[in-house]
């Protein structure tokens, strides 16, 4: 089905009813549906133009859907997002991703993880400052060490 025609079937079923079949097909392909979808699902309009972007982006992807379920995997437990984590390795899963995949997909989330607070906390650290100020509060250091 291409996108006019999704759009048609969306105005001729409603937006409550698109919606609500929407997160029992959600449902009942990984079990269950996201949080977010889930309360997004209270304001139909939200839930069905999100998927529509997501389903465009993952539609037109060059990327097959288990790759795109381990980078989502990645993302996730990148930004701390237990039940993403939680979701994303289900449908990883689904999707055909092996337990080692999904753990060399943490390891590769975390490394990049681990490189971003470094570089960061490094870059501060060279800032031009006099070494007994505190960057982010602007208040005298008492030790001096940095």
């Amino acid at each position: 089905m291409d996108y006019e025609e999704k759009l048609a079937a969306i105005l001729e079923e409603g937006t409550a009813e698109t919606a609500a079949r929407w997160l029992s097909e959600i449902e009942g392909e990984f079990g269950r549906a996201p949080l977010i979808l889930k309360r997004m699902g209270e304001r139909p309009e939200v839930l069905i133009s999100h998927l529509l972007y997501k389903n465009s982006v993952f539609e037109t992807s060059h990327l097959d859907p288990k790759c795109i379920e381990l980078i989502s995997l990645a993302v996730g437990a990148a930004l701390k997002c237990r039940h993403c984590v939680e979701y994303h390795i289900q449908a990883a899963r689904a999707k055909g991703a092996t337990r080692d995949e999904v753990l060399e997909t943490i390891l590769i989330a975390g490394l990049a993880s681990n490189a971003s607070v470094l570089a960061d906390a490094y870059r501060v650290m060279d800032e031009e400052a006099p070494a007994d100020a505190c960057l982010s509060c602007d208040i005298q250091a008492s030790n001096g060490d940095l």
